[in-house]
């Protein structure tokens, strides 16, 4: 027979590894849920960093292809619209070339250009064509230099085909995860099973039985919770330290603290359900049914 310090150490055991069990769980579940968003901003950064480019006619004055790049601030399709003068056109030709065209021709025959980058929603190959037909009946427009369809194409699929792999990955290690959790509260109230036929046999309720068993997984999720949002914070914080600059480009503290916040819902919620199944379950044994299982 044990006795009750015996029977205290064996409660305190089984709730410390839930809680540590959970936590990693969880941790786990952020570390996956930080990749999956990071992915995701890098596949639009990706996609955001095409750029278009509108070539002027020689008539064009440097005033007139600003107030293009002007009217393009408020075009839907546009990031970060600017600019080349003529002047500043030749400077960047003799500087990448060495020719001075001003001296070869005695005018400056370049151009001023109109450029911008493409938001991630108008990345495809016919929201590019649609832009260029509309940039193209823009007065005053020579050409349009467009990203080539064919690298376009290629680039959202394989944004796309990764986008669909992380997913799945992610699902399967979220279930997993979950499976996980239910089976470590399982097992803490396995320990116990003996306790809850004792406390039917002297009259108490099914609710009564239940219900501390719930709190004490619900406080051991919630701890667990905390724990691994600790963790998750503490390597946040000292990424740039390590070395480890560009994970605040990608992770933001309002991000991180979704992702805690619901760990820390997520975390109670599935100890509870656990809980309250594992120990259904239990309570419609009789005592032969608890001695083989």
């Amino acid at each position: 027979m044990k006795g009750e310090g015996d029977v205290k150490i064996s409660y305190w055991a089984a709730h410390l590894t839930t809680t540590v069990s959970v936590s990693l769980v969880l941790l786990l579940v952020g570390i996956i849920t930080f990749i999956t968003l990071s992915s995701q901003k890098e596949s639009r950064n990706i996609r955001q960093r095409l750029e278009v480019n509108l070539v002027m006619n020689d008539s064009v004055s440097d005033n007139y292809a600003a107030g293009v790049a002007q009217r393009l601030s408020a075009a839907p399709y546009a990031i970060e619209p600017g600019y080349i003068g003529k002047a500043q056109a030749l400077k960047d030709w003799q500087e990448e070339t060495g020719e001075d065209l001003e001296t070869l021709f005695g005018v400056n025959p370049l151009s001023p250009e109109v450029y911008f980058r493409v938001k991630a929603e108008y990345s495809s190959s016919d929201s590019l064509k649609a832009i260029s037909k509309s940039l193209q009946a823009i007065p005053g427009v020579a050409d349009v230099v467009m990203p080539d369809s064919e690298m376009v194409e290629a680039m959202n699929s394989n944004i796309q085909s990764l986008a669909i792999i992380l997913g799945i990955v992610a699902l399967v290690m979220i279930v997993i995860s979950f499976v996980l959790i239910n089976n470590t509260v399982h097992l803490s109230i396995y320990a116990r099973r003996f306790t809850i036929h004792t406390m039917q046999l002297v009259g108490a309720t099914n609710g009564f039985i239940r219900r501390p068993f719930i709190l004490n997984n619900l406080l051991a999720g919630l701890m667990a919770a905390l724990i691994a949002s600790a963790i998750l914070a503490i390597s946040f914080a000292a990424a740039p330290h390590m070395g480890w600059n560009d994970v605040s480009h990608y992770i933001s503290w309002w991000l991180y603290a979704c992702v805690a916040g619901g760990m820390v819902i997520a975390g109670p919620l599935i100890c509870c359900v656990a809980a309250a199944i594992a120990t259904s379950r239990y309570l419609k044994k009789d005592y032969d049914e608890l001695i083989r299982s």
